[in-house]
């Protein structure tokens, strides 16, 4: 019986080389002749249509490319946009920063005073923490030499215990953007 079952197997095997050889011979006769012209016509027509392809290519390219500058170039002035608006609202409130400032200056040691200082203190921590969430750092502090990029000079004093050109006091605290940008100047006096 294992004899029948492989002569079976082996007539169908030889039966489907048959047919494919016949599909073969079909696919053959399917087969056109053609003019040596037409067949370079043909030719031509493929190198214009790989030429276009590329074309197409290129363009598309391009155009993902410039795309991608555009949308970079608009996360850069959103971000800048951001930054300026932070800066002109923070300005506005620096002045009252100033004056927590003058009132610690000043503020008294003993008594019912003193802890509406300790209050005004913690007021002012909190409002320069808001300042360093938003990127915004101070620019001067004393012994610093004098930068007039950033620093307005309102007094130049002759100073002993000082350097020339060394801010001996920060009058008013100027302040910087996260990007570098100065909000405003600090005014100080200067050693020379």
């Amino acid at each position: 019986m294992k004899n029948n079952k492989i002569k079976k197997d082996e007539e169908s095997i030889e039966d489907e080389h048959l047919i494919k050889n016949e599909e073969d011979l079909e696919e053959t006769d399917k087969m056109v002749t053609i003019t040596r012209e037409e067949y370079e016509a043909l030719q031509q027509e493929l190198a214009n249509a790989r030429e276009d392809a590329v074309e197409n290519l290129n363009a598309k390219l391009r155009t993902l490319a410039e795309f991608s500058n555009y949308k970079k170039r608009l996360d850069r002035e959103q971000a800048q946009m951001r930054q300026t608006i932070t800066g002109d609202l923070t300005k506005k409130y620096l002045v009252i920063l100033d004056d927590l400032g003058l009132a610690l200056k000043n503020r008294p040691t003993q008594g019912e005073g003193a802890a509406w200082a300790q209050g005004i203190e913690l007021i002012t921590k909190k409002f320069n923490a808001i300042l360093e969430q938003l990127g915004i750092e101070p620019v001067a502090q004393e012994n610093e030499p004098f930068d007039p990029t950033c620093h307005e000079a309102i007094s130049s004093e002759a100073s002993p215990d000082h350097d020339c050109e060394v801010i001996i006091e920060v009058m008013q605290q100027g302040y910087k953007l996260a990007d570098g940008r100065l909000l405003r100047p600090a005014l100080v006096r200067v050693a020379r």
